[in-house]
């Protein structure tokens, strides 16, 4: 059981499978440049251009020194390990997380634009970038987040927003420089919660992310059942106060978009998505009113051209979706399962899908393994590949993964 005893919503009741401990945020870390602090041997495969190039990150989110873990991607899909780096920073842990040590989506994002991979550093209070290069991490950068606990990351243009899900929540801007991130002032907003330094899973805020024009931020906050939204100014900074929306559909966590701009949420209470239009002030039209899957705890969901992939952590599944050109969204089969689970596969959290869209990738937070799919044409999903000996959840465990 958790070192801490608290009312448990029904979500926490239906989905908490291992106690939690509590990460105390560290002091504020300043800003430090370095090399890498490990590079990998031969083995790793440096691109003749800057970039990602075939890679898989995966962000293994240790109380001990957080870590990210490269791996190649083959031609197939499969993946062969390469290398770790260390962040610089320290993991952290939500106090009741079920599988998910950081309850969010977005905790670790690659940049094509920069080349600069970001992470967070939940227990230290910090945000990490490297220059990436194939699979190869130089130049790391250090600082501090403006905020506790650090959980998502988003990037536009020139433009890196971090939320903080600590204390009353917060998000605070960067400029993203060709030295890597730079603190935007004037840009730090509250979310006005309640939280501790290290928040409850179930009242953390669950994603920030930048609709595609970069015109407007938005910020999922679970135990408000809200979606918040600030419109950006010219400047980089956000509105003083977000256009609060009423949620849909319960506990709002993940955010992503489709081919036209719409805004696509996964809602953990009833593993439904819904979808909106995104106004220039920051209100939301419903587009489609929550499309239930029959799984369990829908937490993650990530785009992959017309299809939609989610994840279900409390039952190990991925769910498949369409949309068609009116933004109308579908599952792709009767029984919403386009993965199942397996012994290998067990706290299905976070997902990946690779940049031509041919590969999705999965985090299996309790088996500590994550799995590689072959998307077909029709949005069915083949395994390819399981890597093994990641970060399994015990106190905590990985989360964050991305593909290029």
């Amino acid at each position: 059981m958790s070192r801490h005893t608290r009312r448990r919503s029904p979500i926490q009741v239906r989905l908490l499978t291992a106690g939690a401990g509590i990460v105390a945020a560290a002091a504020a870390i300043a800003t430090v440049t370095v090399a890498s602090a490990h590079e990998p041997g031969g083995q790793a495969a440096q691109s003749a251009k800057g970039g990602a190039d075939h890679a898989v990150f995966v962000q293994g989110n240790e109380l001990d020194g957080n870590t990210i873990h490269v791996f190649k991607r083959g031609k197939n899909g499969a993946l062969s390990a390469v290398g770790d780096y260390a962040t610089g920073g320290t993991g952290g842990d939500q106090v009741d997380a079920p599988t998910d040590s950081l309850a969010s989506q977005g905790s670790l994002v690659y940049d094509d634009l920069s080349g600069l991979l970001l992470a967070v550093n939940a227990g230290s209070g910090t945000v990490t970038t490297f220059q990436v290069h194939g699979q190869k991490l130089t130049h790391r950068q250090v600082l501090d987040s403006g905020g506790d606990f650090p959980s998502s990351i988003t990037v536009h243009g020139n433009l890196a927003y971090v939320m903080n899900a600590g204390g009353e929540g917060s998000i605070q801007g960067f400029r993203v420089t060709a030295t890597g991130l730079k603190p935007l002032d004037g840009s730090h907003r509250s979310l006005g919660l309640d939280n501790d330094t290290v928040p409850l899973f179930s009242s953390s805020p669950g994603q920030v992310a930048f609709t595609p024009d970069g015109r407007t931020l938005a910020v999922t906050t679970k135990s408000a059942n809200t979606i918040e939204v600030f419109p950006m100014r010219r400047d980089g900074r956000p509105a003083h106060r977000a256009t609060v929306n009423d949620s849909a559909g319960g506990v709002p966590f993940a955010i992503t978009f489709d081919g036209s701009g719409r805004m696509l949420v996964a809602e953990a209470e009833k593993s439904t998505v819904s979808t909106y239009k995104v106004r220039a002030d920051g209100r939301l039209k419903v587009v489609q009113r929550p499309l239930a899957n029959g799984q369990d705890t829908l937490c993650w969901l990530e785009r992959a051209g017309d299809f939609f992939f989610g994840g279900n952590t409390g039952n190990s599944t991925v769910t498949g979706y369409r949309t068609d050109s009116r933004g109308r969204l579908a599952l792709t089969n009767d029984v919403g399962v386009a993965a199942p689970p397996s012994a290998k596969s067990q706290g299905v959290i976070d997902l990946a899908v690779t940049d031509d869209e041919k590969f999705l990738y999965v985090q299996n937070a309790v088996s500590g393994t994550v799995d590689g799919f072959r998307i077909g044409h029709d949005g069915s999903l083949a395994k390819i590949t399981t890597v093994t000996g990641l970060p399994a959840f015990v106190e905590s465990g990985m989360e964050g993964i991305v593909a290029v």
